[in-house]
């Protein structure tokens, strides 16, 4: 017997599910994410109004909440500060209790202190939307329950795990472990899949990263961001305006030497260039571990020792494990090829680190640091060096 005011097949029911969880996602990628968090993009009133009110219906969360434990993971990425790293929690903890560590956080009077200004701060956000969390959720319950039936329970129930399990769980846990990476950010940030089907191109989250004023994800052409497709509509109906997205990558015939061009090109696109380097310097670098791990090195182990030099070609040693950087010091005190390859990583961040010289002295750094490159005899530093100099 059904006593819903819509009475649907069962494969109806899924559809309902899946498109009403689909808005919350959509809301919280739009609105949350890249128009309060990072202010990628502005909103008309109406349409900021509207998804707001749909992720006090659907969600509960504060939008002040929700941007400050944002902000600060991003500035204390994977370290003891990041609200819901799985690296100091753990992969496990994150993808099954990341809804707990949020709920934490939110307690946290100093995070929305410090990381919370620019949200909304008028009255319905003040008496209704932050003040009685629990009310929008019961609405929609009764909602579900009005047009659905007893069913109306279940799409209820899936509406409220959606968000804390794919925000909350897989984009904080597995984007921080497990993937693809097209950028080298300082941080384990990963593309989970390239398409967004079921989370808004949120699993492009490598890509966020490398650029997190970027209202759009996706960088590859086979990489699908539907939250960047819906803000393209937005615009078209004059209720969005885009204000920053990533800078395209490219290329043209090496120069013989570089200019500032070279350099802004390479200063720009940072973590695409590092991502290049550990790219085509990956194999020499794996072939020089194996034999160390045959000969000068011979107690370590093999497992640890390739993590460790794979992790310092993607990011920064200094937020190394200290068992990694342990294995990276005794691979660099054994090996040459090591110590210039990691010499000339750290040289090469340096450019784009140092804002007490001139431009002057930074391109003459950069064209020493190809020069040093082309002489070292390592095949696939002088072949990095060539693709330096095409970026454009």
């Amino acid at each position: 017997m059904h006593f819903g005011l819509l009475s649907l097949p069962w494969w109806g029911y899924a559809l309902v599910t899946l498109g009403l969880t689909h808005v919350t996602i959509a809301s919280v990628t739009i609105f949350l994410h890249r128009h309060q968090a990072h202010r990628a993009l502005d909103l008309h009133p109406i349409a900021s109004h509207f998804l707001r009110f749909w992720l006090w219906l659907t969600t509960g969360m504060v939008t002040r909440e929700w941007v400050a434990i944002h902000r600060k993971h991003h500035a204390k990425c994977e370290t003891r500060e990041d609200p819901h790293s799985p690296q100091f929690y753990g992969i496990r903890r994150v993808l099954l209790e990341g809804a707990e560590l949020y709920r934490s956080e939110a307690r946290n009077a100093a995070t929305l202190e410090k990381y919370g200004h620019g949200t909304p701060d008028d009255w319905i956000e003040r008496n209704l939307y932050a003040k009685h969390v629990g009310l929008g959720i019961g609405i929609m319950l009764v909602i579900d329950l009005m047009l659905f039936s007893p069913i109306g329970l279940s799409i209820w129930a899936v509406q409220m795990l959606w968000v804390p399990f794919f925000a909350a769980g897989v984009i904080n846990g597995i984007g921080h472990y497990w993937g693809y990476r097209t950028y080298a950010p300082n941080d384990s940030s990963t593309n989970i899949v390239p398409w967004g089907i079921l989370i808004g191109g949120e699993e492009l989250h490598n890509n966020h990263h490398a650029y997190v004023t970027s209202a759009k994800l996706s960088s590859k052409w086979w990489e699908l961001d539907l939250g960047w497709g819906y803000i393209r509509l937005l615009v078209m109906l004059r209720l969005a305006k885009v204000r920053r997205v990533a800078p395209k990558i490219r290329f043209k015939p090496a120069r013989a030497g570089c200019d500032a061009q070279t350099l802004q090109a390479i200063t720009i696109r940072r973590y695409h260039v590092l991502a290049n380097f550990a790219n085509t310097l990956q194999q020499i670098v794996l072939e020089e571990t194996r034999t160390l791990l045959a000969g000068a090195l011979p107690g370590l182990n093999e497992a640890n020792a390739k993590e460790a030099l794979k992790h310092w070609l993607q990011r920064e040693a200094g937020v190394l494990q200290a068992r990694e950087r342990a294995n990276l010091q005794r691979a660099l005190h054994a090996s040459a090829l090591l110590r210039t390859v990691y010499a000339m990583r750290q040289d090469l961040t340096a450019l784009w680190s140092r804002s007490a010289i001139s431009e002057e002295q930074l391109i003459q750094r950069l064209e020493d640091w190809c020069r040093r490159a082309d002489q070292s005899g390592i095949r696939a530093l002088q072949e990095f060096s060539w693709k330096l100099r095409c970026y454009a």
